[in-house]
């Protein structure tokens, strides 16, 4: 982790499912603590996280400087390996499905 003194506005924060051990709700409130903070300083955030409670949090706040990506899925579940601007999904993406090895 970089040092706090070595940010500055504009510095770009790459977070990936922090505090993902946590159970949501205080993984949310932490995370979201944070999240605000860094912001609140003019450094940018890239955040990935399946934790729909923060995410459902910042979306509802409808800020112009916030964008919400999600990886697109076929209906039948295939990965397009394609990110769109989607809002939040309360729900897990379908699952991938198993090949039979050898398959």
């Amino acid at each position: 982790m970089v040092g706090r003194d070595r940010l500055t506005p504009n510095s770009l924060v790459l977070l990936n499912e922090s505090l993902a051990a946590t159970n949501e709700r205080e993984g949310a409130e932490i995370d979201g603590s944070i999240v605000r903070a860094l912001v609140e300083t003019g450094i940018k955030v890239f955040f990935v996280t399946h934790t729909f409670e923060l995410a459902h949090r910042f979306h509802l706040q409808g800020r112009d400087d916030t964008l919400f990506l999600r990886a697109e899925r076929q209906p039948d579940g295939t990965r397009t390996f394609r990110m769109l601007e989607a809002e939040p999904l309360s729900t897990s993406s379908p699952p991938s499905h198993p090949h039979p090895a050898g398959g």
